[in-house]
């Protein structure tokens, strides 16, 4: 087969690839993973979101496989050392849904402030609770910002429109990035000094070795009494139990969660009964421009490996390099 789908995806971006190329389309085939591996053994591409696990192993009993699609940014669900001494092309169109993740993060940051959905769950109810609804604003407050990339940029950008002062943690940024002298922001050196002058924080980290759980009881006590806390990254940066807990003792005033450790999660916890925490399924990328703009790379480069072109949104290499 030319191309394997192994989650529920649907785009007339795919309609248009299955006009041209043989696909296979199996939506809950990521579940299973001994079937997984044996659709790969005689797949080509394979298009995948965020729930195939694609491992070293499978990655091994897929010897036709020229290139992976990704639906989506985050890469921690591919074996990329494998895919790359394999010479598997890794597509994912890392700027289609940097705005719409950006745009979100202000919809928490307002939502928190504002209690915005207490409001709206207390006035539906029969309520008219304007003093229980008493918010804060964001000018002047202080927003960390922890990972400067495409969408922690896009953040500051427009938390700046607001008239909040930026601190910016990110082991990769220097001195002189052009959107810190743009926002005014404030690089700091360490995480900690970032966390301890906020009152809003903002992560926007990829899931590595080294920011797995990242945010966990040391660095929430670090943080203001009162702070509120964002998560539009990767749930696997944040220790949910340590999260829970400085939100149930009132150290942190609040969260907003579109990702988590689990996802779905298997069980209910205490955060879907604490009216100062937001909790969204993965929606970050969810909007009509994103969707298409990511089917779209996706489904052309894809294409164009299949037609021996190289790819335009890879993440390691152009084209698929030969055993």
């Amino acid at each position: 087969m030319d191309i394997l789908i192994t989650e529920d995806l649907q785009s007339p971006a795919i309609d248009a690839l299955a006009g041209k190329f043989s696909v296979v389309r199996e939506p809950l085939l990521w579940k299973d993973a001994a079937k997984l591996k044996a659709a790969l053994a005689d797949a080509r591409t394979v298009m995948v979101r965020n729930q195939t696990q694609l491992t070293a192993d499978l990655l091994a009993a897929a010897p036709k496989l020229l290139g992976i699609g990704r639906v989506g940014v985050g890469l921690d669900n591919i074996d990329l050392p494998t895919a790359n001494a394999r010479g598997i092309v890794v597509i994912a169109p890392l700027e289609a849904n940097a705005v719409s993740v950006a745009e979100l993060t202000l919809a928490l940051l307002l939502a928190l402030a504002r209690k915005i959905p207490q409001a709206d769950r207390s006035t539906k109810a029969g309520g008219w609770d304007r003093r229980g609804c008493t918010g804060i604003e964001l000018a002047g407050k202080t927003l960390a910002i922890c990972g400067f990339g495409r969408i922690g940029k896009l953040v500051a950008v427009r938390a700046a429109a607001f008239g909040m002062r930026l601190v910016v943690s990110d082991p990769f940024v220097k001195p002189g990035d052009a959107t810190l002298a743009q926002t005014g922001a404030t690089l700091c050196a360490k995480l900690d000094d970032a966390l301890a002058q906020a009152d809003f924080v903002t992560t926007h980290s990829p899931l590595t070795q080294e920011t797995k759980r990242m945010f966990n009881e040391r660095t929430f006590a670090v943080m203001k009494r009162g702070a509120f806390f964002i998560n539009t990254s990767r749930g696997g940066v944040v220790d949910e139990a340590a999260l829970l807990a400085a939100l149930q003792s009132g150290h942190l005033g609040g969260a907003g969660l579109d990702v988590r450790e689990v996802e779905p999660p298997k069980e209910r916890t205490a955060f879907e009964t604490m009216d100062n925490v937001i909790l969204l399924p993965h929606v970050g990328a969810f909007t009509v421009e994103a969707q298409t703009r990511t089917f779209e790379a996706v489904a052309s480069d894809l294409s164009r490996l299949l037609q021996g072109q190289p790819a335009v949104n890879f993440v390691n290499f152009a084209s698929p390099k030969r055993l």
